[in-house]
C-alpha cells in the first residue's frame, strides 16, 4: 500500500492530520492536472492553477461530508471532477450580468476578428458541461470515461483500468462519446 493510499484511508476515517500530510504528497500531480485543465480554457481566465488546486482540495477533503476513495486513481478522478465543477461555476459566475457578463473582453489588435463573434470565453465550457450532463443521463459509463480522459487527463489504458473495461471497449466508447458531444455542441 502506498503512502498516498494509506493517507487516503486515514482521511476517510476522519483524521485531520492525514489530510494535512496528504496535500504535499499529491500537490504536484494536482497542480499539473489543474494546469492542463486551465490550458484548455480560453484566454482571459482569471483563475490560476494554484487556486484551482486549493479550492478542489478543500472541497474534497475539508467538507462536512467526507468522501471515500477506493484508490489513488479514484482520488485523482474525483479531483478532476471537482476542478471541472469549479471551472463551470466560475464560468457561470462570470457570465452573470452583475459581473459584467454582457461585456466581451477584446484586445485592440483583435477587434476586427472579435466583432463578428457573439460567444463569451466561457460559452464553450458551459456548452460542454450541459452536453456532458445530458450525455451522462443517457450513457453514464461512457460519461465517466469522458471525465477520466478529458478532465483527469488519464490515457485510454488508464481510464479502461479505472472503469474495469477492456482498452478496445474504452476506445469504442471514447469515439462514440466524442462524436455524440460534437453533435450536441455543434
Amino acid at each position: 500500500m502506498t503512502n498516498v493510499t494509506e493517507l487516503l484511508r486515514l482521511v476517510d476515517l476522519g483524521e485531520q492530520q492525514a489530510a494535512e500530510k496528504l496535500l504535499p504528497l499529491v500537490y504536484d500531480e494536482l497542480r499539473r492536472l489543474a494546469a492542463a485543465q486551465l490550458a484548455g480554457e480560453r484566454p482571459g481566465q482569471t483563475l490560476q492553477a494554484t487556486a484551482l488546486v486549493h479550492e478542489a482540495y478543500v472541497r474534497m477533503v475539508g467538507g462536512e461530508h467526507p468522501q471515500k476513495w477506493d484508490s489513488r486513481r479514484h482520488f485523482f478522478a474525483a479531483a478532476a471532477e471537482s476542478m471541472r465543477r469549479i471551472l463551470v461555476e466560475n464560468a457561470r459566475r462570470k457570465g452573470r450580468l452583475k459581473r459584467g457578463g454582457h461585456l466581451r473582453r477584446a484586445d485592440l489588435a483583435d477587434v476586427p476578428e472579435v466583432e463578428g463573434t457573439d460567444q463569451s470565453p466561457h460559452d464553450d465550457l458551459l456548452a460542454l458541461d450541459e452536453a456532458l450532463a445530458e450525455f451522462e443521463r443517457v450513457h453514464p459509463e461512457k460519461a465517466r470515461l469522458v471525465k477520466l480522459r478529458y478532465f483527469a487527463g488519464l490515457s485510454e489504458q488508464q481510464a479502461a483500468e479505472v472503469l474495469e473495461i477492456s482498452r478496445a471497449t474504452a476506445a469504442r466508447h471514447w469515439a462514440f462519446a466524442r462524436a455524440w458531444l460534437f453533435e450536441k455542441m455543434s
